[in-house]
């Protein structure tokens, strides 16, 4: 039985869900239990914060939990910082629940809302999560070897239809402002047109692309476009709808379709689109995911028991180490021109 006189960590997920979010609860429970530690899980992200809903994590409750994808807590995209009287909430209620330590496990958004915890004083250490693979300050986070892996499956699977009925299939996946996921899983699964918002193409120069494959004898191509995709000269991103969540995001979605019947117009060529979706983040995490998770998870805890509060885990190569919060997510990680460079020989 731990001693669990150092207090009290709480632990939240929010955002999107994410394989390897449960290696995370799993190594703060097993590595805070051994370093004295009561661990309270709080359900559905920054809502969990606002209701003051948690239950306990033991050894016990995560037993089991490494390979299944999602998370046991729960998520939102609540943002508790929206109104005054949401803060004050939330503050109050970090004293009720008794958590003296809160780790908080998300992307852009969730660790926006912990880097502002920090001037609240609330002691906070952020763990980044997001399959797009966008936070600045750290070279991978976990979730995004498996969308990526998910990806190539379905690119490979794609091959073979549009082979058979010399289509173009356009693949759109996840990727609202940098597109890690199109270009590298379109490089690991052989796409012969990659579409990212970091480097706008007029459509002319899709098709030109296309055709200039099947002027080799290519029959069939396969284009992966991030749904954040622009056309060069075009200022508005396609979405599904106009409503905005509470961190004022739009819903994307239908570059895919569009693109697709741009393309089949333009050429002649009988086009498809795919969209991917959620597929991209469901399911059982890679063993990268997995141990990167639950390295994250592992070095949260430590942090606290250093008392390097305000910080967020980060991987610097193959180390697992921290940097501020204040200095973390300036900025979104885009894919730089090195990689474009990479990819543009493998296109058309």
């Amino acid at each position: 039985m731990a001693n669990n006189s150092k207090g009290t960590i709480g632990i939240l997920t929010g955002g999107g869900d994410c394989p390897g979010l449960n290696a995370v609860i799993r190594a703060v429970v097993r590595r805070g239990e051994q370093l004295g530690y009561k661990i309270l899980g709080v359900k559905d992200g920054w809502k969990g914060m606002l209701k003051a809903d948690a239950e306990p994590l033991t050894l016990e409750s995560i037993s089991g939990i490494l390979p299944r994808g999602g998370t046991i807590l729960g998520t939102s995209r609540t943002n508790p910082l929206k109104k005054e009287e949401d803060k004050k909430t939330l503050l109050a209620n970090l004293k009720t629940m008794g958590i003296d330590f809160l780790i908080a496990v998300g992307g852009e958004d969730t660790l926006g809302v912990a880097r502002k915890l920090v001037n609240e004083n609330v002691k906070v250490v952020g763990v980044p999560k997001t399959i797009d693979n966008d936070v600045e300050g750290t070279d991978q986070t976990f979730g995004f070897d498996t969308a990526v892996s998910i990806v190539t499956e379905n690119i490979d699977r794609l091959h073979t239809t549009a082979e058979s009925h010399h289509r173009v299939i356009v693949v759109e996946v996840m990727g609202r402002h940098a597109g890690w996921i199109a270009l590298i899983s379109g490089l690991a699964g052989g796409a012969d047109v990659i579409l990212i918002p970091e480097e706008p193409k007029t459509l002319e120069e899709i098709c030109a692309l296309i055709k200039r494959r099947h002027a080799r004898g290519k029959k069939f191509s396969i284009v992966c476009a991030s749904e954040g995709f622009q056309l060069k000269g075009q200022d508005t991103l396609v979405t599904k709808d106009k409503v905005l969540d509470q961190f004022g995001h739009v819903l994307l979605g239908g570059i895919g379709d569009r693109l697709a019947k741009f393309i089949e117009k333009e050429t002649g060529f009988e086009t498809r689109s795919t969209v991917l979706g959620h597929i991209q983040r469901g399911g059982s995490p890679t063993a990268f995911d997995r141990v990167l998770g639950t390295r994250y998870g592992v070095k949260a805890v430590e942090l606290i028991e250093e008392g390097k509060l305000g910080h967020m885990v980060c991987l610097k190569g193959n180390e697992i180490t921290s940097l501020p919060l204040l200095d973390a997510m300036t900025q979104l990680k885009l894919v730089d021109q090195e990689w474009i460079k990479l990819a543009e020989i493998f296109q058309g």
